[in-house]
This record gives C-alpha cells, structure tokens and sequence, in this order.
C-alpha cells in the first residue's frame, strides 16, 4: 500500500480528507469543506506545495 489522501463526507455533511500512511495510518486530516472540489483543490495544494515547505520548529 502507498501513501494515499482519503476523501470522504463526515457526519455533518462536509467533505474532508485525511493522508494515510503507507501502513495505513492516518497521518493527517483536513478541516471541512462544504464543497468537494474544494476538497480536492485543498489536496492538490498540498501535493503541489509541501515538498518545498519549511519547518517551523516552536517546541525549542
């Protein structure tokens, strides 16, 4: 299994996604979104922009 983002609808109605590990773990989730293009636009953000995100380490 690979690393994946899980898109899904949460109680509430919103859509929201997670990131799994590629043991299955959840690593992550988003907040919601009341659409889900907003949704996948969120991911692909994501996808597009964290290999260069810097670290703000706050827990010196």
């Amino acid at each position: 299994m690979a690393y994946k983002f899980e898109v899904y609808k949460d109680k509430a109605g919103e859509f929201r996604f997670r990131f799994k590990a590629s043991n299955g773990e959840n690593m992550f989730g988003s907040e919601g979104y009341t659409q889900k293009a907003s949704a996948l636009s969120a991911i692909e953000s994501i996808r597009k922009h964290a290999a260069g995100a810097e670290i703000d380490d706050q827990a010196k």
